[in-house]
């Protein structure tokens, strides 16, 4: 499967579970994940087979358990927009009510600050680690 261009320039690969790429977000003004089904011309979640489908959201909510505990999030905002990348993608946002965009979306809200090359590499490092005692890494 080919990873849209504009999900390659914006992310940096974190692993792959049964289905779906993982992607850290370079946005350092939250801890921002996503999610990629590996099928191709794809672009919303009831074209996936119903198995697929069961496996994403297998995945997601995974996912979502982990992240909400490793950042001690207030809230987790999940979301398949879609809107400037056709390719499916689903979101998975920690967010705090202190962060710079809370109560807003964080979509334009403040522009993005990237992760050093070390954050970066110990973020995917901390996931990598975490989604293998849930055994799907």
């Amino acid at each position: 499967m080919i990873l849209h261009p504009q999900l390659e320039k914006d992310c940096v690969t974190v692993g792959r579970f049964p289905l779906s790429l993982l992607l850290l977000i370079n946005d350092s003004n939250y801890p921002w994940f996503i999610l990629v089904p590996q099928r191709e011309h794809i672009r919303e979640i009831h074209q996936l087979s119903e198995i697929d489908q069961q496996q994403l959201m297998h995945e997601s909510s995974v996912l979502a358990e982990c992240i909400e505990q490793a950042f001690n999030a207030d809230k987790i905002n999940i979301a398949a927009l879609g809107n400037m990348v056709p390719q499916l993608h689903v979101h998975h946002i920690v967010r705090y009510t202190t962060d710079k965009s809370w109560p807003a979306p964080v979509w334009g809200n403040v522009p993005a600050s990237p992760y050093s090359a070390d954050d970066s590499n110990n973020l995917c490092i901390k996931m990598r680690l975490l989604l293998k005692e849930k055994q799907l890494q």
